[in-house]
């Protein structure tokens, strides 16, 4: 049996910790200075969606409940790992089979940011507590 071994990339991953707040500014800029400039707009139109969404719905804005951020910028893509302590998600959201839809079936408010996530990301999971959400853009 033959495998196939990613090579090791010379990537180092940061982390952010903060308060659950929606004054995302400064984080937003710390998670976007090291992406390529043609991209920089749409990640951090979709990092914001994750991150309010996190401090919003995850921690219910709660300062004494942080947000954590683990990121790493390649030549090829860029991954973002966002963690809340809230009580979990289980997404629903009609984008995720129908990318091109920026609405949720309802045309409810609620999920639009659900699926500006599917736009702008290659890759958005949820683990199955859904308290962590990655997310990965390919640079094309």
């Amino acid at each position: 049996m033959i495998a196939l071994l990613p090579r090791p990339t010379k990537c180092k991953w940061g982390t952010v910790s903060f308060a659950s707040t929606l004054y995302l500014g400064p984080i937003l800029d710390l998670l976007v200075a090291k992406v390529p400039p043609d991209w920089q707009a749409e990640i951090r139109l979709g990092l914001q969606e994750a991150l309010v969404n996190a401090a919003k719905h995850g921690n219910q804005l709660d300062p004494g409940k942080t947000i954590a951020v683990q990121y790493a910028i390649m030549s090829t893509h860029g991954n973002w790992v966002i963690t809340d302590h809230g009580a979990g998600f289980i997404p629903n959201c009609c984008c995720q089979d129908n990318p091109d839809s920026l609405l949720p079936a309802d045309n409810a408010e609620t999920g639009r940011g659900l699926c500006i996530l599917y736009q702008i990301f290659d890759h958005v999971h949820w683990n199955d507590q859904g308290t962590q959400l990655k997310l990965t853009k390919n640079r094309r």
